[in-house]
């Protein structure tokens, strides 16, 4: 498999197949909306785009990086997610990096969103639409964020058939700039336990497919085949 490492900004055109990666935290966080019965999840252009959409679907949930704020029901925090009960229900997210990244590879033909919790899942579905060439997008700090790499370079190495020993990989994310500030309390809208609720290895058996549908970009949960 030909895979390339990039940031956001090194996007010169759309790839054919992309998986955009955000550990800390837009898609631990939407895999655990999922897991807590959301339907599929709306990413937001802007904070206004997020507002506008919730005020023309008032049954819609809206989710922000940061503190909370007025018309936003929740925030990008896993750890906060645990008791709320989504079932059935459309979320709209907008996040610093994670969405703004999917946005960025709309128009590529295959659309993954992963990070840990969806490791395994996320390298079933390359490898189950024999995916050739895939461009991993880091999306934190300008595309270094070592989180998001190491956790790009383990799902595409899984992809191809490697026997990756995750630990390392996990060890690199645990030591990385977000990882800190989370523990440290630096990011607003945040739970003690949201970094190792981001270092769960394939908690979830699901990968994550975003598609355009009616101009807006959907990210929904998808079944992959097991093995």
């Amino acid at each position: 498999m030909d895979t390339r490492f990039l940031g956001m900004a090194e996007l010169v055109e759309a790839p054919r197949v992309a998986v955009v990666v955000d550990v800390m935290r837009a898609f631990t966080v939407a895999a655990w909306l999922f897991a807590q019965g959301a339907e599929k999840i709306v990413l937001a252009e802007s904070l206004d785009g997020a507002l506008g959409l919730k005020a023309a679907h008032p049954d819609w949930v809206a989710l922000k990086d940061g503190p909370p704020a007025p018309g936003f029901d929740l925030v990008n925090s896993p750890g906060l997610l645990r008791s709320v009960d989504l079932g059935g229900r459309t979320v709209v997210q907008k996040t610093t990096a994670g969405t703004v990244g999917a946005l960025a590879v709309r128009e590529a033909s295959l659309v993954l969103c992963a990070g840990f919790v969806v490791a395994e899942a996320t390298a079933r579905l390359l490898r189950a639409n024999g995916c050739d060439s895939v461009t991993f997008v880091v999306t934190g700090e300008d595309g270094r964020a070592e989180e998001d790499l190491a956790c790009a370079q383990y799902i595409a190495g899984r992809a191809g058939g490697t026997e990756a020993d995750a630990a390392g990989f996990l060890r690199r994310a645990g030591a990385s700039r977000a990882a800190a500030e989370l523990a440290e309390g630096v990011r607003e809208g945040s739970h003690p336990d949201d970094v190792a609720l981001c270092l769960e290895l394939d908690r979830f058996p699901f990968a994550m497919v975003a598609t355009s549908e009616d101009s807006l970009m959907i990210l929904r949960p998808s079944a992959v085949p097991a093995g």
